[in-house]
């Protein structure tokens, strides 16, 4: 039976670590992945998607068969939808991810079992649901984490997108060209908003208009900033007024907005460091300055009855 419960935990440790490395592992076509992201989300984002059906390879099945559980369906858009803001747009992004959660309950409810396979069935119960809990939790704690960072990866990048974007515009080069211009230059240091930018390009180029890429755009990133940049691009080019200077004026307050946000963060430094200190440092500290002065006196304290007994 031990023999068992280790290879069985063995194996999904090893598939939990195969959906994660396809998970997460850079895309080796980043063109032809664009293209399909493209069609993906041809339609008005408005229109519910249809329901899933079963075939088409072992993915599209084990989708299928998640999403005739109840919730399932809204599970999976709701899942699909944290995948791609937090930068992974993989096709099988979603069915990974499906795989990953479902072995990481399957491995807590094997691992508690096994602990608690010599107690009573009420303690086993109750670590069954603590564990099916944090199966259930843990994973999507992990990707709202994701989507966290990838949104502060690009609101840290459009300053200076921004501004490289209006210097770009302002030497004559239309909108599409100087957005992929300013994708090729900032790759090397932000290519989250680098490789958006160049999703946006090539939709444009795909025959999209102008205006429904920007709203995928901002379906896809979640981001305020990113918003209201498309909305000035958007109504800019509809009204024919100079985008290269509301661009400059648009970068300056972006500025100003980060500075505004780290300082806000160094405000609350103070507040958060108060449940460190007092739940690790002040008991530590109580224990080196007060446990030598207790001992001392305790040791008097013997020394000086024992001779009158």
């Amino acid at each position: 039976m031990t023999v068992l419960f280790f290879l069985f935990a063995f194996v999904t440790i090893a598939a939990l670590i195969w959906s994660g490395y396809e998970l997460f592992r850079d895309q080796e076509d980043p063109l032809g992945d664009r293209l399909e992201e493209l069609q993906s989300h041809a339609m008005v984002s408005g229109h519910r998607a249809p329901r899933r059906r079963s075939g088409g390879g072992f993915f599209n099945t084990f989708l299928y068969l998640v999403s005739l559980f109840p919730g399932g369906e809204d599970w999976l858009r709701d899942t699909e939808k944290e995948l791609a803001q937090a930068g992974i747009r993989r096709r099988r992004a979603v069915a990974l991810y499906a795989i990953g959660s479902v072995l990481f309950m399957i491995a807590l409810l094997a691992g508690m079992l096994y602990l608690q396979r010599d107690n009573d069935i009420t303690m086993k119960l109750g670590g069954i649901m603590s564990a099916a809990l944090l199966g259930w939790l843990l994973p999507r704690q992990v990707l709202h984490r994701l989507v966290r960072r990838y949104r502060q990866k690009l609101q840290n990048a459009l300053p200076d997108t921004v501004d490289l974007l209006g210097i770009v515009l302002g030497t004559g080069m239309a909108l599409d060209q100087s957005m992929m211009r300013v994708a090729e230059e900032m790759e090397p240091i932000y290519p989250e908003l680098s490789s958006e930018f160049s999703t946006v390009v090539m939709q444009v180029r795909a025959g999209q208009e102008r205006s429904v890429a920007f709203q995928q755009l901002i379906r896809r990133t979640g981001v305020e900033d990113i918003k209201s940049l498309s909305a000035m691009i958007v109504q800019s080019e509809r009204f024919g007024t100079s985008l290269a200077q509301a661009l400059k004026v648009y970068a300056d307050a972006l500025r100003t907005r980060r500075r505004l946000r780290a300082e806000a963060a160094v405000a609350k430094a103070g507040i958060k460091m108060l449940f460190p200190i007092v739940l690790f440092i002040l008991p530590a500290l109580f224990v080196v300055v007060l446990v030598p002065g207790i001992l001392q006196v305790l040791h008097d304290l013997r020394n000086g009855i024992g001779p009158g007994h």
